[in-house]
């Protein structure tokens, strides 16, 4: 099986080019059928190590998701991070930051949602947004939106070395295929809500979304808080990398149940003269 962490990491400081990946890939190394069989292995490892993550109480996980409009961040959660316990995670969506957030430094409102030990924590968007929509749109001079490469490597930095692991996903998508997917949300009475006019005026923008986020993916991937790229096209596939690479991330965090702090024998002698007790009483009535 192929090593998808390996695969689809951004070497950090090396630059390359989104278009020089295919978002159709995926079908030419696992069949469909497969890679449903393995992504539901993986999501119920998945669980498995989340309890783990829960009970040791000592590290904790964030996972963040950036992508064009429609590639998928929403489908992504609903799909494998539904099977874990609600109460271990929580998920933040980053849309325009509120009055007081923008009084704020750019990491204020962000750094609040990071998570807490033994939890699960998945960015809708995220910090990223500040040096590319902010770019892209030209809301702010090129001076601000660079130095803030440095803040956000220094930030997930901090929350590295106070046991986060960081996990960092594009969902790349082809512009045909974001097309498509506009198509069935237009169709679909339930899923019209979802399109906005700044989805077909971005699209006008691809070239310059796509150099925003070549840029920074190659100057913040790093061994604690990596990038991958993953081919999203085929939602089975995305599905199939993410869990895997969400999978070999969590073991080798290395959780571990923790040791019991009663006296477990002193608990048994307990119980059992409690049941004693009561079938005492429920013998002489």
């Amino acid at each position: 099986m192929a090593d998808y962490r390996k695969k689809f990491f951004v070497e950090p400081e090396k630059s390359f080019r989104l278009d020089d990946i295919d978002a159709d890939a995926g079908p030419e190394s696992v069949t469909q059928d497969d890679a449903l069989l393995q992504t539901k292995q993986h999501l119920a490892r998945m669980a498995e190590l989340q309890y783990l993550l829960y009970s040791d109480g000592e590290q904790s996980l964030l996972v963040v998701l950036q992508g064009p409009d429609a590639s998928g961040k929403d489908g992504t959660i609903r799909n494998l991070f539904s099977g874990m316990n609600p109460q271990g995670v929580t998920v933040a969506k980053f849309d325009a930051p509120s009055h007081a957030e923008a009084a704020h430094d750019f990491l204020w409102r962000v750094h609040n949602r990071a998570p807490a030990k033994g939890q699960v924590a998945i960015f809708n968007r995220s910090h990223y947004e500040d040096v590319l929509i902010v770019r892209v749109r030209k809301l702010t001079p090129k001076v601000n939106w660079k130095r803030r490469f440095q803040s956000i490597a220094d930030f997930e930095s901090l929350l590295s070395d106070n046991g986060v692991r960081i996990l960092k996903f594009y969902l790349h998508i082809s512009r045909e295929e974001q097309l498509r997917r506009f198509k069935k949300r237009i169709d679909d009475p339930a899923r019209s809500w979802k399109i906005s006019e700044s989805d077909y005026t971005d699209r006008d923008l691809w070239p310059q979304y796509d150099a925003a986020y070549e840029e920074v993916m190659a100057a913040t991937s790093t061994k604690a808080a990596p990038w991958f790229v993953i081919p999203a096209n085929h939602k089975w596939f995305r599905n199939l990398a993410i869990s895997q690479i969400v999978v070999g991330a969590m073991t080798e965090m290395d959780l571990k149940l923790p040791k019991c702090t009663v006296d477990l024998d002193a608990i048994v002698r307990k119980y059992h003269a409690a049941k004693i007790a009561q079938e005492n009483g429920a013998s002489k009535k």
